[in-house]
């Protein structure tokens, strides 16, 4: 198997959400539902220095959806096993024949990845745009960042180019191995 995963350059990231919006429109999910999610993270205080406000403030963005990991707390908590890890390329589908939407994934996973579709009454989530895959083309997400700050690719060859950091602050701990690299902003250290 050749795990797939993901790269994110967190200092590139301004915020748009164009991964998030065109994931969105390319799945038509309803309000709620977001594969792909842009996280805001602010540190920092203002300080009055007679009537002077200085400003000690830090900003930062951060784009995940499905990690596709190594050991994804989902797949054991389906009571159906409905959530599957593809041998072929590591990616972590839901099978929505056998999917009957008990929401025991959402608990599972620390990233919150698995979203319930309230039409379908099953759940959904990031499959890395194997549609697009299969016609060799990158995911969405990768092809509307206007900073090209995703990429998507063989976990030993984003590791190779990128390293091999895969956490940053506000971020759960990696104990489900995320397939996931990240360069990070300087203040999300």
């Amino acid at each position: 198997m050749q795990q797939m995963g993901f790269y994110i350059n967190q200092s590139r990231c301004v915020g748009c959400k164009a991964c998030s919006v065109s994931c969105k429109d390319k799945y038509d999910l309803d309000t709620g539902m977001n594969f792909r999610r842009v996280y805001e993270f602010e540190n920092g205080a203002f300080t009055v220095d007679g009537s002077t406000i200085i400003p000690a403030v830090t900003g930062y963005y951060f784009s995940i959806s499905c990690n596709h990991c190594t050991s994804p707390a989902c797949l054991p908590s389906c009571p159906t096993q409905s959530i599957v890890k593809r041998e072929v390329d590591g990616i972590v589908i839901v099978d929505q024949e056998k999917c009957i939407g008990t929401r025991f994934c959402v608990r599972a996973c620390p990233y919150g990845a698995p979203q319930f579709n309230k039409n379908l009454l099953k759940m959904a989530k990031c499959d890395s745009c194997l549609d697009l895959r299969e016609k060799g083309e990158a995911p969405v997400c990768v092809t509307t960042c206007p900073q090209r700050a995703i990429e998507f690719g063989p976990m030993a060859e984003l590791k190779n180019k990128y390293g091999k950091i895969n956490l940053v602050k506000g971020m759960p701990n990696p104990v489900t191995e995320p397939n996931i690299v990240i360069t990070p902003h300087p203040n999300a250290i």
